[in-house]
């Protein structure tokens, strides 16, 4: 099997290693890359798959975008998608609720859609999520279009 970034043959314990982790076959050099990514900007794994998942269904996905105000999981910046995995939608407050939808209001006002997806969606049903995210940004391009 080959790393999904660079194309390198992967060792068996590359491989275990960042299934282990991500689900994902990264050699090292890829798999410590997003070690600190996570840890810099508490990215969550869910996130990850989604954004590899997106990657190889042709979709140009970015991890971790800085929007202008925070950072967001995956941004698909030809379709304006800004693409945020919840893993706290549960345990939200009012007051982060709120905030959540001053972001979005910010965004909308630039252009940008932004959708909250909760992890387990991902975890559980990644195939079907990505061809959701396909159906929407075919929807965003097509409606772009019309306007």
């Amino acid at each position: 099997m080959n790393c999904l970034e660079c194309q390198k043959e992967l060792k068996d314990g590359e491989l275990n290693e960042a299934l282990v982790a991500y689900q994902v076959p990264l050699c090292s050099k890829h798999k410590k890359r997003l070690d600190g990514l996570i840890k810099d900007h508490n990215t969550p794994v869910e996130a990850i798959q989604l954004y590899y998942g997106l990657k190889q269904a042709d979709i140009s996905p970015m991890l971790e975008w800085w929007n202008g105000k925070r950072s967001v999981d995956i941004a698909i910046s030809r379709a304006k998608l800004n693409i945020i995995i919840d893993t706290e939608y549960d345990q939200m407050t009012h007051e982060e609720a709120i905030s959540d939808l001053e972001h979005t209001m910010h965004s909308f006002k630039n252009g940008f859609t932004t959708i909250r997806i909760p992890h387990t969606l991902v975890k559980h049903y990644l195939l079907e999520t990505v061809q959701n995210i396909i159906g929407i940004v075919e929807g965003i391009k097509a409606n772009v279009r019309a306007i």
